[in-house]
């Protein structure tokens, strides 16, 4: 029996890449979400995933609702060594350079998640964000894209025209520009300051977030009408790390990580299309009214939103990134004459 397990275990060393056996990895990761939000619950999935799959040789120590750091600020400190890794939103970081605005929300570009993926994975997007991320010691791991996010309103939102004159709250940044462009009025406040400004008619609407996490907010206890599906904005999150310490990673761990990522992502986006197919039933059933643009709409403001990258866009980087976009929005029927 001794020797039986002597040599089980003896074997299980062996299967272990040389010089990886005694080392192990804790991970401090950080994410904007709370833990029991429905991305917080799939982030201690991929947490678990890696932890089993690398037979216990990385741990994480989760951080959720940016307990340690403001979101904006978790980039700089993996930078720094605070944590290992970044699960919140490239365009954050647009001060370094606005190329993480097209990394993180090619605002009016997609439809559709797959298609944000489909250019990070089939199209060269992942290794010209790497590039970037890299300039500042960073290493991205991938994207999670949660869905599309819907525009809500006191008042219809049945086509681009009834953008004018509509008063809404807007994050700051390049979603300023497009909507001022096609007639809106945007008024940038903290996400925070939405339902009360809404319930008060200081705003006519919001750009919040999907149908859902507009719906656990209470927006649709005091407006009637959302734009479904969304078309705007659809955020790409991002896992990022710093770069020397995933180039310390043996490459099985590296492998076990990218491979855990894309499920994780890919799982997300799945279980986000879910959730907000729901409550976009639930909506209808409670008598409200949700708009879905036509094709002609959707593309009047699409050219709105690419004319709006192209001033946006003011370093090399972005430049590149913005016109990689485009060209794999043009092959994939998004913009030009295939529209």
């Amino acid at each position: 029996m001794k020797n039986a397990i002597a040599i089980g275990t003896l074997s299980a060393c062996l299967a272990l890449p040389v010089g990886a056996q005694a080392q192990e990895y804790t991970l401090r990761i950080q994410s904007l979400f709370a833990e029991a939000s429905l991305p917080g619950q799939n982030l201690l999935q991929f947490y678990d995933d890696i932890e089993v799959m690398s037979g216990g040789r990385i741990k994480v120590e989760p951080f959720f609702s940016s307990a340690v750091v403001k979101s904006p600020e978790t980039f700089d400190a993996v930078i720094n060594g605070i944590l290992d890794g970044d699960t919140t939103q490239p365009s954050y970081q647009v001060g370094k350079d606005t190329a993480f605005q097209f990394v993180g929300d090619p605002m009016g570009g997609y439809d559709t998640p797959w298609q944000m993926y489909a250019w990070l994975y089939e199209a060269g997007g992942l290794e010209m964000a790497r590039e970037l991320y890299a300039e500042y010691g960073m290493f991205l791991v991938g994207w999670w894209v949660h869905g599309p996010e819907s525009l809500s309103s006191s008042k219809p939102l049945a086509s681009v025209e009834d953008l004018k004159g509509w008063k809404f709250r807007s994050p700051p940044g390049m979603e300023t520009d497009i909507f001022a462009n096609l007639g809106a009025s945007p008024v940038v406040m903290d996400f925070t300051e939405i339902f009360t400004a809404m319930e008060s008619g200081v705003i006519d609407g919001a750009d919040a977030s999907n149908l859902s996490v507009n719906k656990s907010l209470g927006i649709y206890d005091v407006v009637d009408h959302a734009t479904y599906p969304g078309f705007h904005s659809m955020p790409a999150d991002h896992f990022a790390m710093r770069l020397e310490q995933w180039e310390s990673f043996p490459d099985d761990i590296k492998r076990i990580i990218e491979v855990a990522w894309e499920k994780l992502s890919f799982r997300d986006s799945l279980s986000g299309e879910v959730a907000i197919a729901m409550t976009a039933n639930e909506l209808r059933e409670a008598g409200k009214t949700l708009h879905a643009w036509s094709l002609e709409d959707r593309k009047a403001f699409r050219e709105g939103a690419v004319k709006a990258w192209d001033t946006y866009a003011d370093s090399d980087r972005a430049k590149a990134i913005v016109a990689s976009q485009k060209d794999f929005m043009t092959q994939i029927g998004l913009i030009g004459d295939g529209q």
